[in-house]
């Protein structure tokens, strides 16, 4: 991660705690001068998987940019005594990315979900954001056979920025794994955002966001998602009896 970027550390992964003005100027000149930046918006159940596991750890160490998307990574952060200036939500993220793309004539390639949401994604973005030539699309279903020529495809359409929307296990390790050989300028995974944007899912109205409850808004709309989410309060309990030691260092060997 860049040194100008000043972070908190949460059990060893280096959150940003610049606002999302910050971020947002901060990607641009990366974007401008061509400098890869894969982006993770992190959230408190990405950070227990890292707790759990050391390859999924050493992966999210590898991003050149941790943001806090999830209310409890900025909760966390408050906690130990080390705030974070704000939520950057990875939704909020893509749609300011795509307002400095059409100041600056950017293109876009998004990769994920089904076909049916991101051709309608897709519309609506080029709709919205007219001056981003939007340059490709695919969606999320292919197997590892398949990377060499979905990264190719990428590599061709040479977008200036990639947006992954996949499965929670492998959205983030896909990026770190090939994002080399992707060779985009700015890469991010943006998990549910397509469903979103194409209208398949509903966000979160300001009040939910407000008291924090957007993780309670979107079970309500996706009552599967009930087992992933009840790693929340083991994350909240973990940082409540780990107060004195959630900013240690940590070790990626």
């Amino acid at each position: 991660m860049s040194k100008q970027v000043p972070t908190v550390p949460i059990y060893g992964i280096p959150f940003s705690k610049m606002s999302m003005d910050e971020t947002v100027n901060y990607l641009t000149e990366a974007i401008e001068h061509k400098r890869q930046t894969h982006v993770i918006t992190a959230n408190p159940i990405m950070i227990m998987s890292a707790v759990e596991s050391q390859d999924y750890y050493k992966m999210m160490r590898k991003a050149e940019l941790i943001v806090p998307d999830g209310a409890g990574v900025v909760w966390a952060a408050n906690y130990v005594g080390t705030p974070v200036t704000e939520r950057v939500t990875g939704f909020d993220l893509l749609h300011r990315l795509m307002q400095e793309g059409e100041k600056r004539k950017w293109t876009a390639y998004l990769l994920g979900t089904s076909q049916e949401v991101i051709e309608a994604a897709a519309e609506k973005l080029q709709l919205q954001y007219p001056q981003v030539r939007i340059v490709g699309y695919r969606d999320g279903y292919f197997g590892a056979d398949q990377d060499a020529e979905v990264i190719e495809e990428i590599r061709q359409a040479a977008p200036d920025l990639l947006f992954v929307a996949r499965g929670a296990e492998t959205q983030e390790p896909w990026i770190a794994k090939y994002k080399k050989q992707l060779g985009v300028p700015f890469i991010m995974g943006v998990g549910g955002s397509f469903d979103i944007v194409a209208g398949k899912l509903k966000r979160a109205p300001m009040l939910f966001q407000k008291l924090r409850l957007e993780w309670f808004y979107r079970l309500l709309q996706e009552p599967k998602r009930l087992p992933r989410m009840l790693v929340l309060p083991k994350f909240v309990v973990k940082v409540v009896r780990d107060k004195e030691n959630v900013k240690k260092p940590r070790s990626t060997t």
